[in-house]
């Protein structure tokens, strides 16, 4: 399945919304014994599922009388859980939802009526380098093989990643960009879970993967993946993969996530879900979850992350616009 960039599809998002509904309710029964539902708005296995499953685990080890539902929301890169956040659970004071990069650039290709403008900003909360990755068995031995085919047959190159718009989709345009390929010639296949994109990486239905480091770090270590490359400014001694700086490709890039609450709540609610969270955040047990997936600490408080937002929109925005992912003229 090719994907250029210029068409980057998504399902009509009135269609995708059809089951916003049955989601709903099933998320409100999933959640409705816990003290508190952390919506995971992708399918499970990406970094979205494994940042809520962290955050209860973590949640009801700070506060052992907390119960913390994980319920799952996947598609159009966020968006579907997104839109549910703003609708169905309006004014909860219990919910909280993963957010990230990829949201804010799936809004943007999606031509998405919900946006991040219509939640509650509670915190940033960690930043993850992307790794470019192949499977055991394939040719491709290095990123100087990999980026040789890439610039002779760009379209005979498929790679799989995220969903369309996201941090995945944005590193290989701008790789693309960096190298001297056009990007509307790039063959990007979006998938909506980590999942799924792993089992496309392994099963060799597209030729390389892309996804945070945490996504792929058990099969690198284990050797069903071979790392070609990681988007880090500089080399990371704890997961010893060569950065792309180092192979001659000026381009890094932070994939970052944080938590957002549905429009509606009151002052004194947002306050309760940012202690909350910012107790997590604080605890040592959050420390040694970072530590152990290979994420950055990135904390941001309520006010901060909401100014963040604001300045990453038009930076996401010039990136997808210089990729072709949008029109020049406008979003």
């Amino acid at each position: 399945m090719r994907i250029p960039y210029l068409r980057a599809p998504f399902k009509p998002f009135l269609a995708v919304l059809a089951a916003l509904a049955i989601a709903t309710a099933a998320a409100h029964a999933a959640a409705a014994a816990g003290d508190l539902r952390v919506i995971a708005p992708a399918a499970s296995g990406g970094g979205w599922d494994q940042t809520a499953r962290a955050m209860r685990d973590v949640l009801e080890s700070v506060d052992p009388a907390r119960a913390v539902e994980v319920v799952n929301i996947p598609g159009a890169g966020g968006t579907v859980g997104l839109a549910q956040v703003i609708s169905g659970f309006k004014g909860s004071p219990d919910t909280l939802m993963v957010s990230g990069l990829v949201m804010v650039g799936a809004v943007q290709v999606a031509r998405s009526p919900a946006t991040l403008d219509q939640v509650t900003p509670i915190a940033r909360l960690t930043g993850e380098y992307e790794v470019i990755v192949v499977p055991a068995a394939s040719p491709i031995r290095s990123m100087e093989d990999l980026l040789a085919q890439f610039r002779e047959n760009p379209g005979a190159v498929s790679w799989g990643g995220g969903s369309a718009g996201g941090a995945d989709h944005m590193l290989v345009g701008l790789l693309a960009t960096a190298v001297g390929v056009d990007p509307a010639s790039v063959n990007y296949v979006p998938f909506s879970g980590g999942g799924e994109a792993l089992a496309a990486i392994l099963g060799g239905h597209v030729t390389v993967g892309v996804s945070g480091w945490s996504e792929f770090a058990s099969q690198v270590r284990a050797g069903t993946l071979r790392a070609l490359a990681i988007s880090a400014p500089a080399p990371v001694a704890d997961i010893g993969v060569p950065t792309l700086k180092q192979q001659g490709v000026n381009l890094d890039l932070v994939n970052w996530r944080g938590v957002v609450a549905p429009p509606g709540i009151t002052d004194e609610q947002k306050r309760a879900l940012a202690d909350t969270v910012e107790a997590m955040a604080r605890s040592p047990a959050w420390k040694a979850t970072l530590e152990r997936h290979g994420w950055l600490d990135l904390y941001q408080t309520p006010d901060q992350f909401a100014a963040f937002l604001r300045v990453e929109r038009g930076r996401v925005q010039s990136v997808l616009r210089d990729i072709g992912l949008l029109p020049r003229g406008g979003q």
